[in-house]
């Protein structure tokens, strides 16, 4: 029966070739979609995840490392008591007011403070050491190449901050955030740019490198029993960066509306394919009647279609995947944010192959007019 659903679909492949693109078309949304959401929210922890940072201390309850709320300097002496941390950073997070060109007004801007050392933890992953010598320069930053436009200024040029004059030195890949524009900065420089007295040049999170990073879970519960320092949080990196981005994804509007539109696009996917599988296999009627009458029994039949819908969903993940890898490095060229990881792409396929398989059993439904009386009409 296996041999016989893959001939039919080599021979009837006009008839199958719209469910095989339906199926596709869904899995290629699906992809994307995945991608898209992964690459945009993701940005919401690009401190985290652009740094090697293994451990990360901040006010209680912070929900996301753009929401950080100055702590005490003296919690940098705890860490530093603890015997698995080798390095230990300060980084200051503020919010800013960005002036450029008179033509282009004002731009939110997240200020992010760092140790310009050149093995900084701080963005480690996107600011080579070269480029984070240019930050001693006073009143130097560096912001992401997609955003420079926006700011309305070129590498060389001026701006002012929250009042304070500041000069781009450099640009670079991977600084885009979620809800603003990123701007880095040394540590001194940010201290010169916060525009809110109350928090007198204290840092927003300290961050640890361990001599052993397998140890960051433990070392973190081991930071948290310990309120002598004052009130702080410690995550490790990697939870930190899923707090952060679940907390864009889920407690924000954008987050609920983007999730919406990937169950619609889901929804719509499954009722194109299933019609469209549907239409392929009720023109194969008279066949299914003709192999009803030589004998092959419902059930033989049944799994016939099954085995067309597999291979549909196959064929059609197939061409998802091809495409979809195209357009993805496409993306990347246009510094959209995309991000896909093969847990994710997995899961998307065997989304659209459970779609591929609702389909077919959908489809069986017409097989009960595969009635070997029809053929004498």
């Amino acid at each position: 029966m296996v041999a016989l659903a893959r001939k039919t679909l080599l021979h009837e492949w006009r008839r199958f070739l719209p469910a095989i693109v339906a199926v596709g078309f869904a899995g290629l949304l699906q992809l994307l979609q995945a991608a898209l959401v992964l690459g945009i929210f993701g940005t919401a922890a690009v401190a985290v995840t652009g740094s090697s940072a293994d451990i990360w201390v901040g006010y209680p309850g912070t929900q996301s490392v753009n929401l950080g709320r100055a702590i005490d300097p003296n919690i940098e002496a705890r860490l530093w008591m603890d015997t698995a941390v080798a390095r230990v950073e300060p980084f200051f997070s503020l919010d800013g007011d960005w002036r450029g060109s008179a033509r282009d007004g004002s731009e939110s801007v997240f200020v992010s403070g760092i140790d310009t050392r050149p093995d900084g933890l701080m963005f480690a992953h996107v600011l080579p050491p070269g480029l984070r010598a240019r930050l001693d320069e006073p009143d130097a930053v560096i912001v992401d190449r997609a955003d420079i436009d926006k700011l309305g200024v070129a590498v060389g040029g001026t701006a002012a901050i929250n009042g304070h004059t500041v000069r781009v030195v450099g640009v670079s890949s991977g600084l885009r955030a979620l809800g603003g524009v990123n701007v880095v900065s040394s540590l001194a420089t940010a201290r010169q740019l916060d525009a809110d007295p109350e928090d007198g040049g204290r840092p927003t999170y300290f961050v640890a490198g361990l001599r052993d990073p397998a140890d960051a879970g433990a070392v973190a519960r081991r930071l948290d029993t310990d309120a002598a320092f004052g009130r702080y949080e410690a995550w490790t990196a990697s939870a930190f960066a899923r707090r952060s981005a679940l907390y864009w994804l889920f407690d924000t509007g954008a987050g609920a509306g983007v999730l919406f539109l990937a169950a619609t696009v889901f929804l719509a996917g499954a009722i194109i394919t299933s019609q469209t599988l549907v239409a392929a296999i009720g023109g194969s009627v008279r066949e299914y009647a003709t192999l009803n009458a030589l004998g092959i029994g419902a059930s033989a039949l049944r799994r016939i279609v099954l085995e067309q819908a597999f291979w549909v969903g196959a064929l059609g993940m197939l061409g998802a995947g091809a495409l979809g890898s195209a357009l993805l490095g496409l993306a990347r060229t246009l510094d959209v944010p995309v991000t896909l990881d093969l847990p994710t792409a997995v899961a998307c396929a065997v989304l659209v192959m459970v779609l591929a398989a609702a389909s077919g059993l959908a489809a069986i439904r017409v097989l009960r007019q595969a009635d070997p009386v029809s053929l004498l009409r």
